[in-house]
């Protein structure tokens, strides 16, 4: 009981010790917060009065500003005012300056019309003085004002064509010399060099024959073999009334070439029948094939021209058959080649591609009895189409003036061909058509005003001219000479040059009684 009593009193002190501390409690924090806001209060009125401060300073502080910068305004105002009266005094000064320079342009232009006018009253009167003076000329003189002048112009032409005459001759030989001098000493020098053995030579197609029972033999019954060997070769063989010989005809000189050692075999074997022929022809085709080719690796050989199409070295091997006024193309070629190499080298240009445009500056010459167009056209073609150097194709193009030569390799080429076509031996020319280079010439030469005769001589190296005296005089014909020359070059075509030789001769005959 008494445990009861002690433990309910301990629980009462305790709910009154627990009411106590919360009363405790609640008036600290009461004074705290108290504290609190009073502290809050302070820093608040500390805060507005800091705001107020700065406020003011700042106010300060743009006032200042607006200041500075309205003195600087006002600074830089004054300034430009200042410039701008400057500027408005030297515009003054400069209308001052116009306007007396105005002034003065309209006294002078007041003194040049005076001036003028009195210059046209002294023209008028100078032109008065020498009317008077020409009529009075022509009373003297006795000619008219027209005839005086053309005498004038007659004067002064015959003047200036003596002058253009001598001129165009001292030019002429100055220049002529020193070319001729220089071009001479190269020309020579690679002629002497190029030691090429070459002369005209003759393609013969004619086979000989140990007797004539071998016509018969060739023959065959009824024509078999001269048939087969026909058909197999593409030649015409004909056997006329020439003793021990067979000729053989053919534009190819290829076939040509074929048909005449099919026929050599034949003969030489004796056993003639149509499978022994084909038999033979074969061969001969083989054999001329690989004369083909060693003649083409021959010509690069000797050349040194490297890179070269298989295809354009066959085409050089098949001209070995192939003749040009009874020159040999591929000799020719070579020797070209050769010569235009030795030009190259004394003009300083590229050898290796003057030597590889003159081995072929003829290739066209190996088909061109096969394809259409001529030779000059079928080369280029050649050449483009297995891609030679563009240089090359012009000079080929060139090389007979078909085309105008732009580089020297094609000039150096036009000249190596005319030295290795025109020196002695090196072609022979129909007769025919010597003749009628010669009547060319002379027909040409004859159609000049002032030309009484002419005469082709040395084979047509020289043309000798008669002039009429009365109607072309000594100055005259030095330029007559020169038209002459330029008309020949234009329209003929000749080998290496033809000298213009002009004769001039009056006669004068009296007797005396």
């Amino acid at each position: 009981m008494d445990y009861l009593i002690y433990g309910a009193a301990a629980i009462i002190l305790c709910i009154i010790a627990f009411f106590l501390g919360v009363t405790y409690r609640k008036k600290v924090a009461e004074r705290e917060i108290s504290s609190a806001e009073e502290e809050a209060k302070k820093i608040i009125n500390e805060a507005i009065k800091n705001a107020a401060n700065k406020k003011r300073e700042a106010l300060v502080e743009a006032k200042e500003e607006i200041h500075k910068s309205r003195t600087e305004y006002e600074r830089e105002e004054k300034s430009k005012r200042q410039e701008l009266q400057k500027q408005e005094h030297r515009l003054q000064q400069k209308e001052d300056l116009l306007d007396k320079k105005t002034d003065a342009i309209e006294k002078k232009n007041e003194l040049l019309a005076k001036k003028l006018a009195d210059v046209e009253s002294a023209r008028n009167e100078v032109n008065t003085i020498k009317q008077s003076q020409i009529e009075m000329l022509e009373k003297i003189s006795g000619f008219s004002v027209e005839e005086a002048k053309a005498l004038l112009i007659k004067n002064i032409e015959t003047e200036v064509t003596h002058e253009a005459a001598m001129k165009v001759k001292e030019i002429e030989a100055k220049y002529k010399d020193e070319a001729d001098k220089k071009a001479k000493e190269i020309i020579s020098l690679a002629i002497q060099r190029c030691a090429a053995d070459h002369v005209a030579e003759a393609t013969v197609s004619v086979v000989p024959l140990p007797n004539d029972e071998m016509k018969g033999r060739i023959i065959g019954r009824e024509g078999r073999n001269i048939r087969s060997i026909e058909n197999l070769t593409g030649v015409d063989l004909i056997i006329d009334d020439t003793p021990e010989a067979i000729t053989i005809s053919s534009f190819d000189p290829v076939r040509r070439e074929i048909a005449r050692i099919a026929l050599e075999k034949l003969i030489i074997d004796g056993r003639i029948h149509p499978a022994r022929i084909e038999e033979m022809v074969e061969k001969a085709r083989n054999e001329v094939d690989a004369t083909i080719k060693a003649e083409g690796e021959r010509a690069v050989f000797e050349t040194g021209v490297r890179g070269l199409h298989p295809e354009i070295i066959k085409l050089l091997g098949r001209q070995k058959y192939r003749t040009s006024y009874g020159q040999n193309v591929l000799n020719h070629s070579i020797e070209v080649s050769h010569i235009a190499g030795l030009l190259a080298a004394e003009l300083g240009v590229d050898i290796a591609t003057a030597k590889r445009a003159g081995l072929l500056h003829d290739l066209g010459k190996s088909i061109d009895h096969e394809v259409e167009g001529s030779h000059v056209q079928i080369g280029v073609d050649l050449a483009r189409k297995y891609k030679e150097n563009e240089e090359v194709v012009h000079a080929i193009e060139a090389h007979h003036g078909d085309v105008e030569p732009r580089t020297v390799i094609a000039c150096i080429i036009q000249a190596a061909d005319t030295i290795s076509a025109a020196r002695p031996g090196a072609r022979r020319e129909n007769i025919e058509n010597y003749i009628k280079r010669l009547e060319k010439l002379e027909e040409l030469t004859s159609s000049f005003r002032g030309v009484e005769s002419s005469y082709a001589i040395q084979a047509g190296r020289e043309i000798r001219i008669m002039v009429k005296p009365e109607e072309v005089s000594e100055d005259e014909m030095v330029l007559l000479a020169r038209d002459i020359a330029k008309k020949i070059e234009s329209e003929l075509e000749y080998p290496g040059q033809i000298k213009v030789h002009l004769l001039r001769e009056t006669k004068a005959v009296e007797y005396a009684k």
